[in-house]
């Protein structure tokens, strides 16, 4: 574990989350915002690693470029991380991406009990439709979720006043567009519009937002953006790389 980068607004630490968070002092953080595996094995092998195939189209990479803690771990993680999140937080909300629907047990409905018997408590489910049209072949998969816990007793900060905010997140709202990764990108990559957000739902300027699963920065990028603070945390120095250049190279711009 090492502190990778730090520009004084933004710190990246290199290391397992669980190894990080434990070491961070409690009531150290507003808000997270994070998209941890979800114990797919993706680009493995995978639909995502052969998407181009998958769509008669020729394959512009054939390395895989598998993400750690991306097999059965992954439940098992996200479990061990609830309690570290309820310690770090002041009064926010943990919104924590996860996948869509799909049986024989669907993963947003067993993450999100894992919620409420952690010291969190389940507050809403966000649906991010993505638009078609989504990976697999039997219902293909067009949304994923946004599970959003808080602190029980304490009040989830919010500073919209508009009383339109849904459960719901259409195609486009918010200036939010899926990404389909290019070899270069992170196999999961998120809009950094997705997590801006909810940044802007849930803190305000100076706040500290935390991202234990920081790929390649994208909640980073929306935080420092917005006037925040942010500390990521991630495993793989790749990401690290990216999202510092990122941070540094004027992807900030509105």
């Amino acid at each position: 574990m090492c502190v990778a980068y730090d520009d004084g607004t933004v710190v990246i630490h290199h290391g397992e989350a669980r190894d990080v968070l434990r070491a961070m002092p409690d009531a150290n953080v507003d808000f997270i915002f994070t998209d941890p595996p979800y114990g797919h094995n993706n680009n493995n092998g995978d639909l995502i690693h052969n998407w181009e195939a998958a769509l008669g189209r020729p394959a512009a990479n054939t390395d895989s470029r598998p993400i750690a803690n991306d097999g059965p771990e992954a439940n098992d993680l996200f479990r061990a991380l609830l309690p570290e999140y309820a310690r770090l937080l002041k009064t926010g909300c943990c919104c924590c991406c996860c996948g869509g629907g799909g049986g024989p047990d669907p993963q947003f409905a067993r993450w999100s009990m894992w919620i409420d018997e952690s010291p969190l408590e389940f507050k809403q489910m966000v649906v991010w439709d993505k638009g078609p049209m989504g990976m697999g072949w039997h219902y293909r998969r067009s949304y994923e979720t946004v599970l959003v816990a808080m602190k029980p007793g304490a009040a989830c900060k919010w500073y919209d006043n508009t009383q339109r905010i849904e459960n719901i997140l259409r195609p486009g709202d918010y200036g939010i567009k899926k990404i389909i990764p290019s070899h270069s990108q992170h196999p999961t990559e998120k809009p950094v519009e997705l997590a801006a957000h909810f940044v802007a739902l849930h803190t305000q300027p100076g706040d500290v937002v935390l991202d234990p699963f920081a790929g390649a920065g994208s909640t980073l990028v929306a935080a420092k953006r917005m006037g925040r603070r942010a500390i990521g945390v991630e495993l793989d120095r790749r990401w690290i790389d990216i999202a510092a250049k990122k941070l540094a190279q004027g992807e900030l711009c509105l």
